[in-house]
């Protein structure tokens, strides 16, 4: 047979017991729910009393506060020993309570019994009896019954088990274990201990972060990079576990993984982002076939709520930042009043409803890959209302007007825009064939101005200011100046309901190497 594991459990004094070491031992696996285990209290009562002196006689419990009920219905004279992490019993391979195991040297175990047959004990106890030159124990067998069946361990629970499996296993879990109070509240213990972003969170147990960790071929500890500002080491693992408190499925972590991967570059520069009294915020565009096969939200309601995907990864890579990067409202992260996107902004690109190259696409990527895209915005979506344009022209003119105001009326070449546009937007656009290019050009004409219009007035301090003004001549001080310093800064997506006229209007952060600069990355399926 099997070895017994070497444990070292408590019993309900406090004190430590280690696994006999002795050339013989008898050691019972019980629970305080069982009738059988119940039932044969009183047997291992006598079977300590009468071999006890003589080998070592352990009694195994499951359960902590059942071991307590045990002592207290029973008074035995044997201590009970803790295995409430089940570890033991999930390494003896005990599959029902009672099991009766003696040991010879080395642990090896030399008989099991399983349940309560009586012959099999009383057989047991006999033949211990010869062994060790005791007297049998004293009990009336004949009024016990012949055979109890037992019942389920808790190491094979369908709860417990694949913990336990994983444990046993090398489980990929490499993160500190927090346990709390049997009393204490899981969902109000994240919030003490500040791993919220002001929602509730799922509990991330071993089962959740390992279900989670089966999203993805990767190993659980690859390191994906350090996220700022605490420089704090993102693995597999960290994102996971944090994918599990957003409310992810194991599906969507492929997604995750590919966001954070782009939030850990230079480019995109997350420390910036979060420090920022401008309310800068990650905005999660996706595109390719993990759109619909994880049933994400391209179509009516697409930036607003509902949607579990969409709702989750977002807020998974915000927790990432969050509880990995240490970037905390009111300590490195400074925004003034913040915005909603704080909390998540995330949604795929309907391309089957784009006549253009979808954004993947523009970027560099096949059609056929599936593809994450992390954008800055400070605020958004602003709705660009236009039911009555009837041709492209003055759609885009109405468009370019609206993004006008990005960042304020007077703030040119300050940044970029991610323009969402509506599918009834789309075929007013399509009447005229207009490609991205067109579109773009036209907002750029629509929404130029003569520098001398930009310059800061009584009306307004912002703009160019009136020192550098005084310095340009009269040609200068004409000359036509875009809102956006290039036509690529402004990105165009199509997502949203057939019925309705309203684009939205994502407003852009610092651009170029000062700021952040939108960051794509292939998403490992």
């Amino acid at each position: 047979m099997a070895t017994l594991p070497a444990y070292r459990l408590e019993n309900l004094n406090g004190e430590k017991i280690a696994s006999p070491d002795a050339e013989q031992a008898l050691i019972c696996f019980i629970k305080e729910d069982c009738p059988t285990c119940k039932e044969v209290m009183p047997v291992l009562e006598a079977f300590f009393a009468r071999f006890g002196s003589t080998i070592p006689v352990h009694i195994i419990g499951q359960t902590s506060q059942g071991n307590a009920a045990l002592a207290q219905q029973f008074s035995p004279t044997f201590s009970i020993l803790d295995d409430s992490a089940l570890q033991v019993s999930f390494a003896a391979d005990i599959e029902t309570v009672p099991t009766l195991v003696l040991t010879d040297a080395g642990n090896e175990q030399s008989s099991r019994l399983v349940g309560f047959v009586k012959e099999e004990w009383q057989a047991l106890a006999t033949n211990l009896s010869v062994q060790l030159d005791v007297d049998a124990p004293q009990l009336d067998w004949p009024a016990l019954p012949d055979w109890r069946p037992g019942c389920g361990s808790l190491s094979v629970d369908p709860a417990n088990e694949p913990r336990l499996r994983a444990m046993a296993e090398g489980s990929p879990i490499r993160a500190r274990r927090i346990d709390i109070g049997s009393q204490d509240d899981e969902v109000e213990f994240m919030f003490d201990q500040g791993f919220s972003d002001g929602l509730p969170l799922v509990p991330p147990t071993p089962e959740r972060v390992l279900a989670m960790l089966s999203g993805t071929k990767r190993d659980a500890q690859e390191v994906l990079g350090e996220m700022a500002p605490n420089m704090g080491e993102v693995t597999i693992e960290k994102v996971a576990i944090n994918a599990v408190m957003a409310g992810c499925k194991p599906e969507y972590l492929p997604v995750v993984l590919a966001a954070v991967e782009a939030v850990l570059t230079d480019d995109y520069n997350i420390h910036g982002v979060m420090a920022t009294t401008m309310g800068a915020s990650p905005v999660i565009v996706v595109n390719g076939p993990i759109r619909q096969r994880i049933g994400m939200n391209m179509g009516l309601g697409a930036l607003g709520q509902g949607n579990r995907a969409n709702a989750t990864i977002g807020r998974a890579v915000r927790l990432v930042v969050r509880n990995v990067g240490g970037a905390r409202p009111g300590e490195t992260e400074r925004s003034t009043l913040g915005n909603p996107m704080k909390f998540t902004m995330c949604f795929a690109e309907w391309e089957e409803r784009n006549p253009w190259s979808p954004l993947h696409v523009e970027r560099g990527f096949a059609k056929e890959d599936s593809v994450v895209t992390v954008f800055t915005m400070v605020s958004g979506p602003t709705l660009i209302v236009d039911q009555d344009s009837r041709s492209a022209s003055q759609l885009a003119g109405t468009l370019g007007q609206g993004l006008q105001a990005v960042m304020g009326p007077k703030a040119y070449f300050a940044t970029d825009c991610l323009l969402v546009v509506v599918p009834e937007h789309v075929d007013t656009l399509m009447r005229d064939s207009y490609s991205k290019e067109d579109l773009r050009r036209r907002i750029q004409e629509v929404s130029a101005r003569p520098v001398r219009e930009l310059v800061a007035d009584e009306n307004s301090a912002t703009g160019i200011k009136a020192a550098t003004a005084e310095k340009m001549d009269e040609a200068s001080l004409d000359q036509m100046m875009t809102k956006f310093r290039r036509d690529e800064d402004i990105h165009i997506v199509v997502a949203g309901s057939e019925a309705g006229k309203f684009s939205g209007a994502f407003h852009g952060w610092v651009t170029g190497s000062v700021g952040s600069i939108p960051v794509s990355r292939k998403i490992e399926e």
